[in-house]
Protein backbone atom coordinates (compact mmCIF):
# COMPACT_ATOMS: atom_id res chain seq x y z
CA UNK A 1 0.00 0.00 0.00
CA UNK A 2 2.97 2.71 0.75
CA UNK A 3 4.35 1.78 -2.50
CA UNK A 4 1.76 3.11 -4.50
CA UNK A 5 0.41 5.77 -2.65
CA UNK A 6 1.01 8.45 -4.88
CA UNK A 7 -0.58 6.44 -7.59
CA UNK A 8 -3.86 5.96 -5.88
CA UNK A 9 -3.59 9.92 -5.31
CA UNK A 10 -3.40 11.32 -8.78
CA UNK A 11 -5.99 8.43 -10.10
CA UNK A 12 -8.28 10.06 -8.21
CA UNK A 13 -8.87 7.48 -5.97
CA UNK A 14 -10.95 8.83 -3.08
CA UNK A 15 -8.58 8.76 0.23
CA UNK A 16 -9.22 9.14 3.59
CA UNK A 17 -7.00 9.85 6.62
CA UNK A 18 -5.97 11.67 9.75
CA UNK A 19 -3.51 14.01 11.01
CA UNK A 20 -1.40 12.61 13.93
CA UNK A 21 -0.64 15.20 16.54
CA UNK A 22 0.02 12.71 19.37
CA UNK A 23 3.49 12.36 19.74
CA UNK A 24 4.37 8.96 20.26
CA UNK A 25 4.23 5.34 18.33
CA UNK A 26 1.31 4.02 20.57
CA UNK A 27 -0.82 6.11 19.00
CA UNK A 28 0.34 6.29 15.26
CA UNK A 29 -0.23 2.39 15.50
CA UNK A 30 -3.33 2.14 17.14
CA UNK A 31 -4.52 4.78 14.69
CA UNK A 32 -3.18 2.96 11.78
CA UNK A 33 -4.72 -0.60 13.02
CA UNK A 34 -8.08 0.60 12.43
CA UNK A 35 -7.16 1.22 8.23
CA UNK A 36 -7.21 4.73 6.93
CA UNK A 37 -5.79 4.90 3.61
CA UNK A 38 -2.69 7.04 4.85
CA UNK A 39 -2.01 9.28 8.19
CA UNK A 40 -0.54 12.63 7.71
CA UNK A 41 1.48 13.83 10.83
CA UNK A 42 1.28 17.24 12.03
CA UNK A 43 4.82 18.67 12.02
CA UNK A 44 3.45 22.26 11.92
CA UNK A 45 0.83 22.54 14.68
CA UNK A 46 1.75 19.69 16.92
CA UNK A 47 4.63 19.00 19.47
CA UNK A 48 6.74 16.62 17.02
CA UNK A 49 10.17 17.53 16.46
CA UNK A 50 12.42 16.21 13.69
CA UNK A 51 14.01 14.01 15.95
CA UNK A 52 10.76 11.94 16.50
CA UNK A 53 9.52 11.26 12.91
CA UNK A 54 11.16 8.10 12.19
CA UNK A 55 10.04 6.46 15.18
CA UNK A 56 6.55 7.56 14.15
CA UNK A 57 6.63 6.74 10.22
CA UNK A 58 8.14 3.32 11.46
CA UNK A 59 5.12 3.13 13.53
CA UNK A 60 2.62 3.19 10.58
CA UNK A 61 4.58 1.16 8.45
CA UNK A 62 3.77 -2.07 11.15
CA UNK A 63 0.11 -1.93 9.86
CA UNK A 64 1.35 -0.90 6.01
CA UNK A 65 -0.07 2.45 6.47
CA UNK A 66 1.30 5.31 4.18
CA UNK A 67 2.60 8.13 6.70
CA UNK A 68 3.18 11.36 5.20
CA UNK A 69 4.01 14.51 6.53
CA UNK A 70 2.68 17.86 6.96
CA UNK A 71 6.32 20.17 7.41
CA UNK A 72 6.66 23.15 9.84
CA UNK A 73 7.33 25.55 6.76
CA UNK A 74 8.68 25.97 3.38
CA UNK A 75 12.64 25.02 4.76
CA UNK A 76 14.41 22.44 1.83
CA UNK A 77 15.90 21.04 5.24
CA UNK A 78 12.51 20.46 6.85
CA UNK A 79 11.08 18.70 3.57
CA UNK A 80 14.44 16.87 3.37
CA UNK A 81 14.36 15.86 6.98
CA UNK A 82 10.54 14.51 6.48
CA UNK A 83 11.51 12.36 3.28
CA UNK A 84 14.52 11.21 4.51
CA UNK A 85 12.99 9.39 7.33
CA UNK A 86 11.00 7.45 5.21
CA UNK A 87 7.42 9.25 4.64
CA UNK A 88 5.57 8.26 1.80
CA UNK A 89 4.95 12.31 0.77
CA UNK A 90 4.97 15.81 2.29
CA UNK A 91 2.19 18.18 2.93
CA UNK A 92 3.71 21.64 2.75
CA UNK A 93 1.34 24.58 4.73
CA UNK A 94 0.84 28.24 3.19
CA UNK A 95 1.70 28.13 -0.15
CA UNK A 96 0.45 31.26 -1.82
CA UNK A 97 2.58 32.37 -4.60
CA UNK A 98 3.31 29.68 -8.06
CA UNK A 99 6.87 30.54 -7.22
CA UNK A 100 6.64 28.98 -3.55
CA UNK A 101 5.02 25.83 -5.29
CA UNK A 102 8.02 25.38 -7.68
CA UNK A 103 10.08 25.32 -4.52
CA UNK A 104 8.20 22.32 -2.57
CA UNK A 105 8.44 20.36 -5.85
CA UNK A 106 12.30 21.39 -6.16
CA UNK A 107 13.15 20.34 -2.43
CA UNK A 108 10.83 16.78 -3.00
CA UNK A 109 12.45 16.17 -5.97
CA UNK A 110 15.91 14.78 -7.30
CA UNK A 111 17.46 16.27 -10.24
CA UNK A 112 16.94 16.77 -12.67
CA UNK A 113 13.74 17.26 -11.95
CA UNK A 114 14.48 19.36 -8.42
CA UNK A 115 17.43 19.81 -6.40
CA UNK A 116 16.89 17.53 -3.06
CA UNK A 117 20.16 16.59 -2.03
CA UNK A 118 21.09 12.80 -1.38
CA UNK A 119 21.65 11.57 2.23
CA UNK A 120 21.57 8.35 4.03
CA UNK A 121 18.71 8.19 5.93
CA UNK A 122 16.17 5.84 6.96
CA UNK A 123 14.12 6.09 3.36
CA UNK A 124 17.62 4.77 1.55
CA UNK A 125 18.05 2.38 3.99
CA UNK A 126 21.07 4.19 6.20
CA UNK A 127 22.92 4.62 3.06
CA UNK A 128 22.92 0.88 2.27
CA UNK A 129 19.98 1.14 -0.64
CA UNK A 130 21.04 4.78 -2.18
CA UNK A 131 20.68 3.71 -5.55
CA UNK A 132 17.30 1.88 -5.29
CA UNK A 133 15.38 4.91 -3.42
CA UNK A 134 16.77 7.86 -5.71
CA UNK A 135 15.10 5.47 -8.81
CA UNK A 136 11.72 5.51 -7.22
CA UNK A 137 11.54 8.36 -5.09
CA UNK A 138 10.82 10.62 -7.52
CA UNK A 139 7.63 8.56 -8.76
CA UNK A 140 6.71 7.29 -5.80
CA UNK A 141 7.06 10.16 -2.88
CA UNK A 142 3.72 12.70 -2.91
CA UNK A 143 4.11 16.03 -2.88
CA UNK A 144 0.55 17.74 -1.48
CA UNK A 145 0.51 21.88 -1.11
CA UNK A 146 -1.39 23.88 1.42
CA UNK A 147 -3.95 26.86 -0.28
CA UNK A 148 -4.83 28.38 2.72
CA UNK A 149 -4.38 32.36 2.26
CA UNK A 150 -6.32 35.04 0.17
CA UNK A 151 -2.57 35.64 -1.92
CA UNK A 152 -2.86 31.39 -2.91
CA UNK A 153 -6.71 32.02 -3.74
CA UNK A 154 -6.16 35.00 -6.15
CA UNK A 155 -3.18 33.63 -7.49
CA UNK A 156 -4.37 29.19 -7.61
CA UNK A 157 -4.66 29.72 -11.79
CA UNK A 158 -0.72 29.81 -11.54
CA UNK A 159 -0.14 27.65 -8.46
CA UNK A 160 -2.25 24.53 -10.12
CA UNK A 161 -0.18 24.92 -13.13
CA UNK A 162 3.23 23.84 -11.52
CA UNK A 163 3.92 21.17 -12.82
CA UNK A 164 5.06 18.19 -9.78
CA UNK A 165 2.65 19.00 -7.90
CA UNK A 166 0.10 16.50 -6.99
CA UNK A 167 -2.39 17.61 -4.51
CA UNK A 168 -3.46 20.58 -3.87
CA UNK A 169 -4.72 20.66 -0.34
CA UNK A 170 -7.61 23.50 1.07
CA UNK A 171 -6.95 24.46 4.14
CA UNK A 172 -10.37 25.87 5.23
CA UNK A 173 -9.39 27.10 8.68
CA UNK A 174 -6.58 29.50 7.57
CA UNK A 175 -8.81 30.70 4.41
CA UNK A 176 -11.50 31.64 6.39
CA UNK A 177 -9.15 33.83 8.72
CA UNK A 178 -7.52 35.33 5.59
CA UNK A 179 -9.93 36.18 3.49
CA UNK A 180 -12.59 37.25 6.14
CA UNK A 181 -15.37 34.96 5.81
CA UNK A 182 -15.48 33.90 9.79
CA UNK A 183 -18.52 32.20 11.24
CA UNK A 184 -21.54 31.76 9.80
CA UNK A 185 -22.55 35.00 7.72
CA UNK A 186 -18.78 33.89 6.12
CA UNK A 187 -20.13 30.54 5.21
CA UNK A 188 -21.02 31.14 1.38
CA UNK A 189 -18.02 33.20 0.90
CA UNK A 190 -15.60 30.61 2.12
CA UNK A 191 -17.32 27.61 0.64
CA UNK A 192 -17.39 29.51 -3.06
CA UNK A 193 -13.86 30.28 -2.66
CA UNK A 194 -13.30 26.30 -1.83
CA UNK A 195 -14.69 25.26 -4.74
CA UNK A 196 -12.66 28.20 -6.92
CA UNK A 197 -9.44 26.25 -5.70
CA UNK A 198 -10.54 22.79 -6.18
CA UNK A 199 -11.87 23.89 -9.89
CA UNK A 200 -8.54 24.65 -10.54
CA UNK A 201 -7.04 22.00 -9.05
CA UNK A 202 -8.85 19.52 -10.88
CA UNK A 203 -8.90 21.80 -14.11
CA UNK A 204 -5.26 21.76 -14.11
CA UNK A 205 -4.81 17.94 -13.79
CA UNK A 206 -4.30 17.99 -9.91
CA UNK A 207 -5.72 16.63 -7.55
CA UNK A 208 -7.73 18.40 -4.73
CA UNK A 209 -7.57 17.71 -1.24
CA UNK A 210 -9.23 19.09 1.74
CA UNK A 211 -9.42 19.00 5.40
CA UNK A 212 -12.89 18.25 7.09
CA UNK A 213 -12.95 18.00 11.16
CA UNK A 214 -16.15 15.78 10.45
CA UNK A 215 -17.29 13.46 7.77
CA UNK A 216 -20.59 14.65 7.62
CA UNK A 217 -19.85 16.67 4.14
CA UNK A 218 -17.55 14.78 2.70
CA UNK A 219 -20.30 13.46 -0.22
CA UNK A 220 -20.63 17.06 -0.93
CA UNK A 221 -17.05 18.08 -1.43
CA UNK A 222 -16.38 14.88 -3.54
CA UNK A 223 -19.10 16.34 -5.48
CA UNK A 224 -17.35 19.10 -6.06
CA UNK A 225 -14.06 17.11 -7.31
CA UNK A 226 -12.09 16.88 -3.89
CA UNK A 227 -10.99 13.33 -3.55
CA UNK A 228 -8.26 13.57 -1.09
CA UNK A 229 -9.64 14.02 2.94
CA UNK A 230 -7.85 14.97 5.67
CA UNK A 231 -10.64 13.94 8.57
CA UNK A 232 -10.10 15.65 12.01
CA UNK A 233 -7.11 13.82 13.78
CA UNK A 234 -6.11 11.57 16.12
CA UNK A 235 -6.56 13.91 19.33
CA UNK A 236 -9.99 14.92 18.17
CA UNK A 237 -11.63 11.40 18.06
CA UNK A 238 -9.62 10.48 21.03
CA UNK A 239 -11.37 13.71 22.66
CA UNK A 240 -14.89 12.52 20.73
CA UNK A 241 -14.43 8.98 22.03
CA UNK A 242 -13.66 9.90 25.63
CA UNK A 243 -16.55 12.45 25.53
CA UNK A 244 -19.13 10.12 24.00
CA UNK A 245 -18.33 7.34 26.25
CA UNK A 246 -18.72 9.25 29.22
CA UNK A 247 -21.95 10.42 27.96
CA UNK A 248 -23.24 6.79 27.27
CA UNK A 249 -22.27 5.63 30.75
CA UNK A 250 -23.65 8.69 32.86
CA UNK A 251 -26.71 8.13 31.20
CA UNK A 252 -27.12 4.86 32.03
CA UNK A 253 -26.39 5.50 35.47
CA UNK A 254 -29.17 8.25 35.57
CA UNK A 255 -31.69 5.67 34.48
CA UNK A 256 -31.11 3.32 37.02
CA UNK A 257 -31.41 6.00 39.82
Amino acid sequence: MTSNFRQRAIAGEPLIGPFAAIPHPVAIEVVAATGPDFLCIDAEHSQIGRERLEDLIRAGDVHGVPVMVRVPGHAPEQIAAALDAGAAGVLVPRVSTAIEARAAVAATRYPPVGSRGVGPGRAAAYGYRIPDYLETANRTLLLAIQVETAAGLANIAEIAAVEGVDVIFIGPGDLSVSIGALGAEGRERLQAAIVTIASAATGAGRIAGIFRPTPDDIALWQGKGVSFFILASDTMFLGAGIAAGLESARAATKANQ
